[in-house]
């Protein structure tokens, strides 16, 4: 959503803070927005089995913490 109020009002300033996106960076904040509904979107209504992704994640992590370098 924030995206989208940055690409739809374009210049802000909040408090001390003002954003000024520009013609590029407000159209890149409206795909990146429109990118983030659709995805939500999706996400509720395909759900995915938790257990699934745990353990490919589990997987993935075991295979690379050898190229993770430990100070």
């Amino acid at each position: 959503m924030g995206f989208l109020i940055i690409a739809v009002l374009g210049k802000i300033k909040l408090g001390f803070a003002e954003i000024n996106p520009g013609c590029l960076g407000g159209t890149l904040a409206l795909i990146l927005g429109i990118f983030c509904l659709i995805g939500a979107i999706l996400s509720g209504t395909f759900p995915v089995e938790v257990d699934l992704v745990r353990s490919y994640l589990t997987k993935v992590m075991e295979q690379y913490i050898g190229f993770i370098p430990l100070f």
